[in-house]
Protein backbone atom coordinates (compact mmCIF):
# COMPACT_ATOMS: atom_id res chain seq x y z
CA UNK A 1 0.00 0.00 0.00
CA UNK A 2 1.51 3.42 -1.14
CA UNK A 3 1.73 5.52 1.69
CA UNK A 4 2.07 9.46 1.02
CA UNK A 5 3.35 11.17 3.67
CA UNK A 6 4.90 14.22 4.66
CA UNK A 7 3.18 16.07 1.63
CA UNK A 8 4.56 15.85 -1.84
CA UNK A 9 7.75 14.27 -3.16
CA UNK A 10 9.69 17.27 -5.04
CA UNK A 11 11.96 16.31 -7.43
CA UNK A 12 14.99 18.83 -8.17
CA UNK A 13 16.57 17.24 -11.52
CA UNK A 14 17.85 19.58 -14.70
CA UNK A 15 15.45 20.27 -17.23
CA UNK A 16 15.27 19.54 -20.91
CA UNK A 17 16.71 16.18 -20.33
CA UNK A 18 15.44 12.76 -18.82
CA UNK A 19 18.71 11.79 -17.72
CA UNK A 20 18.98 10.07 -13.93
CA UNK A 21 15.91 11.89 -12.71
CA UNK A 22 13.98 9.94 -15.43
CA UNK A 23 14.30 6.58 -13.14
CA UNK A 24 12.58 8.21 -10.19
CA UNK A 25 10.18 10.20 -12.37
CA UNK A 26 8.91 6.45 -13.61
CA UNK A 27 8.65 5.27 -10.16
CA UNK A 28 6.43 8.55 -8.96
CA UNK A 29 4.20 8.31 -11.93
CA UNK A 30 3.65 4.15 -11.76
CA UNK A 31 2.37 5.18 -8.53
CA UNK A 32 0.25 7.90 -8.98
CA UNK A 33 2.00 9.98 -6.56
CA UNK A 34 1.70 13.91 -5.89
CA UNK A 35 4.79 15.32 -6.99
CA UNK A 36 6.35 18.43 -8.80
CA UNK A 37 9.68 18.83 -10.86
CA UNK A 38 11.82 21.43 -11.24
CA UNK A 39 12.33 20.57 -14.81
CA UNK A 40 8.86 21.87 -15.30
CA UNK A 41 9.29 24.89 -13.29
CA UNK A 42 9.80 28.51 -14.01
CA UNK A 43 13.51 28.92 -12.49
CA UNK A 44 14.00 25.17 -11.54
CA UNK A 45 17.44 24.83 -12.96
CA UNK A 46 18.36 27.96 -10.39
CA UNK A 47 17.29 25.52 -7.72
CA UNK A 48 19.52 22.76 -8.91
CA UNK A 49 22.23 25.29 -9.02
CA UNK A 50 21.31 26.56 -5.49
CA UNK A 51 22.48 23.29 -3.87
CA UNK A 52 25.41 22.14 -5.82
CA UNK A 53 27.01 25.41 -5.50
CA UNK A 54 30.25 25.33 -3.87
CA UNK A 55 29.15 27.49 -1.35
CA UNK A 56 26.39 25.75 -0.30
CA UNK A 57 27.67 23.50 2.84
CA UNK A 58 23.98 21.94 3.62
CA UNK A 59 20.83 23.19 5.67
CA UNK A 60 18.55 20.75 8.32
CA UNK A 61 17.23 19.02 5.68
CA UNK A 62 20.88 17.41 5.48
CA UNK A 63 24.42 17.89 3.65
CA UNK A 64 24.98 19.41 0.27
CA UNK A 65 23.99 17.11 -2.54
CA UNK A 66 27.40 16.51 -4.73
CA UNK A 67 24.76 16.21 -7.59
CA UNK A 68 21.52 16.22 -8.74
CA UNK A 69 18.58 14.64 -9.02
CA UNK A 70 17.46 15.05 -5.50
CA UNK A 71 14.39 14.65 -3.81
CA UNK A 72 12.80 17.19 -1.32
CA UNK A 73 9.87 15.05 0.87
CA UNK A 74 8.77 17.27 4.02
CA UNK A 75 11.87 17.95 6.15
CA UNK A 76 13.95 15.68 4.25
CA UNK A 77 16.38 15.92 1.50
CA UNK A 78 17.87 13.34 -0.03
CA UNK A 79 20.74 12.47 -3.28
CA UNK A 80 21.40 9.85 -5.59
CA UNK A 81 19.55 8.04 -7.75
CA UNK A 82 19.73 4.29 -6.14
CA UNK A 83 19.26 6.21 -2.89
CA UNK A 84 16.15 8.04 -3.66
CA UNK A 85 14.43 4.97 -5.40
CA UNK A 86 15.37 3.23 -2.02
CA UNK A 87 13.37 5.64 0.01
CA UNK A 88 10.84 6.01 -2.31
CA UNK A 89 10.34 1.95 -2.96
CA UNK A 90 7.88 1.15 0.27
CA UNK A 91 6.31 4.36 0.14
CA UNK A 92 5.15 4.28 -3.40
CA UNK A 93 4.32 0.25 -2.68
CA UNK A 94 6.58 -0.72 -5.43
CA UNK A 95 8.48 -3.14 -3.81
CA UNK A 96 7.58 -6.79 -1.61
CA UNK A 97 8.13 -5.81 2.32
CA UNK A 98 10.70 -6.79 4.49
CA UNK A 99 14.30 -7.76 3.32
CA UNK A 100 12.67 -8.49 -0.17
CA UNK A 101 13.34 -5.03 -1.18
CA UNK A 102 17.26 -5.79 -0.75
CA UNK A 103 16.84 -8.52 -3.50
CA UNK A 104 14.92 -5.78 -6.03
CA UNK A 105 17.51 -3.10 -4.83
CA UNK A 106 20.44 -5.68 -5.81
CA UNK A 107 18.60 -5.82 -9.49
CA UNK A 108 17.76 -1.97 -9.93
CA UNK A 109 21.87 -1.72 -9.11
CA UNK A 110 22.68 -3.68 -11.88
CA UNK A 111 20.43 -2.10 -14.60
CA UNK A 112 22.38 1.18 -13.37
CA UNK A 113 25.79 -0.08 -13.41
CA UNK A 114 25.21 -1.68 -17.06
CA UNK A 115 21.89 0.13 -19.10
CA UNK A 116 22.97 3.25 -17.48
CA UNK A 117 26.11 4.10 -16.18
CA UNK A 118 28.18 2.41 -18.56
CA UNK A 119 26.20 3.87 -21.46
CA UNK A 120 27.15 7.09 -20.19
CA UNK A 121 31.04 6.06 -20.03
CA UNK A 122 30.67 4.98 -24.09
CA UNK A 123 30.42 9.02 -25.17
CA UNK A 124 32.52 9.96 -22.20
CA UNK A 125 35.31 7.30 -22.02
CA UNK A 126 38.32 10.13 -21.08
CA UNK A 127 37.03 12.64 -18.99
CA UNK A 128 33.28 14.28 -18.05
CA UNK A 129 34.65 17.22 -18.17
CA UNK A 130 35.76 16.82 -22.33
CA UNK A 131 33.35 17.68 -25.18
CA UNK A 132 32.69 14.06 -27.39
CA UNK A 133 34.28 15.40 -30.04
CA UNK A 134 37.64 15.15 -27.67
CA UNK A 135 36.91 11.33 -27.31
CA UNK A 136 35.85 10.06 -30.58
CA UNK A 137 37.87 7.64 -31.33
CA UNK A 138 38.26 6.49 -27.86
CA UNK A 139 34.52 7.04 -28.05
CA UNK A 140 34.11 4.17 -30.93
CA UNK A 141 36.12 1.60 -28.92
CA UNK A 142 34.36 1.76 -25.76
CA UNK A 143 31.28 1.66 -27.99
CA UNK A 144 31.92 -1.45 -29.73
CA UNK A 145 33.08 -3.14 -26.59
CA UNK A 146 30.18 -1.70 -24.85
CA UNK A 147 27.65 -3.41 -27.99
CA UNK A 148 29.44 -6.03 -28.19
CA UNK A 149 30.50 -7.11 -25.23
CA UNK A 150 28.95 -5.70 -22.04
CA UNK A 151 25.17 -5.30 -23.36
CA UNK A 152 24.83 -9.05 -24.01
CA UNK A 153 26.24 -9.56 -20.41
CA UNK A 154 23.78 -7.75 -19.36
CA UNK A 155 20.89 -9.07 -21.31
CA UNK A 156 22.21 -12.62 -20.67
CA UNK A 157 21.87 -11.57 -16.56
CA UNK A 158 18.36 -10.29 -16.70
CA UNK A 159 17.35 -13.30 -18.99
CA UNK A 160 18.57 -15.64 -16.27
CA UNK A 161 16.71 -13.96 -14.14
CA UNK A 162 13.49 -13.61 -15.80
CA UNK A 163 13.38 -17.32 -17.19
CA UNK A 164 12.03 -18.90 -13.65
CA UNK A 165 9.61 -16.04 -13.22
CA UNK A 166 8.26 -16.41 -16.94
CA UNK A 167 7.67 -20.30 -16.09
CA UNK A 168 5.58 -19.15 -13.31
CA UNK A 169 3.46 -16.75 -15.48
CA UNK A 170 4.83 -13.86 -14.08
CA UNK A 171 6.80 -11.17 -16.25
CA UNK A 172 8.62 -8.99 -13.99
CA UNK A 173 12.17 -9.40 -12.12
CA UNK A 174 11.10 -10.05 -8.63
CA UNK A 175 7.74 -12.04 -7.55
CA UNK A 176 4.20 -11.11 -8.39
CA UNK A 177 4.17 -7.56 -8.98
CA UNK A 178 5.78 -5.06 -10.49
CA UNK A 179 8.56 -3.28 -8.52
CA UNK A 180 10.91 -0.32 -9.29
CA UNK A 181 13.79 -2.83 -10.88
CA UNK A 182 11.41 -3.40 -13.70
CA UNK A 183 11.33 0.37 -13.63
CA UNK A 184 14.82 0.79 -14.26
CA UNK A 185 15.01 -2.19 -16.72
CA UNK A 186 12.59 -0.27 -18.53
CA UNK A 187 14.39 2.91 -18.60
CA UNK A 188 17.23 1.56 -19.60
CA UNK A 189 16.50 -0.56 -22.36
CA UNK A 190 14.36 2.90 -23.90
CA UNK A 191 17.27 4.93 -23.20
CA UNK A 192 19.51 2.49 -24.99
CA UNK A 193 17.06 1.85 -28.23
CA UNK A 194 17.64 5.73 -28.88
CA UNK A 195 21.29 5.83 -28.35
CA UNK A 196 22.35 2.29 -30.43
CA UNK A 197 18.72 1.69 -32.26
CA UNK A 198 20.82 -1.12 -34.48
CA UNK A 199 22.39 -2.33 -31.76
CA UNK A 200 19.34 -2.89 -30.07
CA UNK A 201 17.41 -4.35 -32.57
CA UNK A 202 20.07 -6.72 -32.64
CA UNK A 203 19.60 -8.34 -29.50
CA UNK A 204 15.69 -8.46 -30.10
CA UNK A 205 16.00 -10.14 -33.26
CA UNK A 206 18.57 -12.71 -32.29
CA UNK A 207 15.83 -14.20 -30.08
CA UNK A 208 18.39 -14.71 -26.87
CA UNK A 209 16.37 -12.18 -24.27
CA UNK A 210 12.77 -12.60 -25.08
CA UNK A 211 11.85 -11.98 -21.66
CA UNK A 212 13.80 -8.71 -21.24
CA UNK A 213 12.02 -7.37 -23.88
CA UNK A 214 8.57 -8.76 -22.87
CA UNK A 215 9.03 -7.03 -19.76
CA UNK A 216 10.15 -3.41 -21.34
CA UNK A 217 6.71 -3.91 -23.71
CA UNK A 218 4.62 -4.96 -20.26
CA UNK A 219 6.03 -1.62 -18.40
CA UNK A 220 5.45 0.91 -21.73
CA UNK A 221 2.05 -0.41 -21.55
CA UNK A 222 1.14 0.13 -17.71
CA UNK A 223 -1.85 2.51 -17.62
CA UNK A 224 -0.22 5.44 -16.08
CA UNK A 225 3.19 4.72 -17.89
CA UNK A 226 1.60 5.04 -20.77
CA UNK A 227 -0.25 7.87 -20.48
CA UNK A 228 3.19 9.47 -19.17
CA UNK A 229 5.34 8.42 -22.17
CA UNK A 230 2.87 10.08 -24.47
CA UNK A 231 2.73 13.63 -22.32
CA UNK A 232 4.28 16.56 -21.92
CA UNK A 233 6.09 15.70 -18.86
CA UNK A 234 8.31 12.89 -20.61
CA UNK A 235 10.82 15.04 -21.92
CA UNK A 236 12.99 13.87 -24.87
CA UNK A 237 16.16 12.32 -25.40
CA UNK A 238 18.79 14.48 -26.32
CA UNK A 239 22.46 15.07 -24.95
CA UNK A 240 21.41 13.95 -21.30
CA UNK A 241 23.49 10.08 -20.19
CA UNK A 242 21.43 8.48 -23.44
CA UNK A 243 22.84 10.43 -26.61
CA UNK A 244 22.65 8.92 -30.35
CA UNK A 245 25.56 9.21 -32.52
CA UNK A 246 25.70 7.16 -35.43
CA UNK A 247 29.12 5.84 -35.36
CA UNK A 248 28.98 4.59 -32.12
CA UNK A 249 25.74 1.96 -33.26
CA UNK A 250 26.30 -1.14 -34.86
CA UNK A 251 27.39 -1.07 -38.70
CA UNK A 252 24.65 -0.60 -41.33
Amino acid sequence: MAQHSNGPYHLIYWPSIPGRGEFIRLALEEAGANYTDTAHEEGGVKTVLSLIDQNFKGDESGPPPFAPPMLKHGDLRISQTPNILLYLAPRLGLTPDGDAIYHVNSLALTALDGLSNEAHDTHHPVASELYYEDQMEESKKRAESYRNNRLPKYFSYFERVLEPQAAKGQPWLYGESLTYADLVLFQGVDGLKFAFPRALARLEKSGKYPNVFKLYEAVKNRPRIKEYLASERRQKYSQGIYRHYPELDDAE
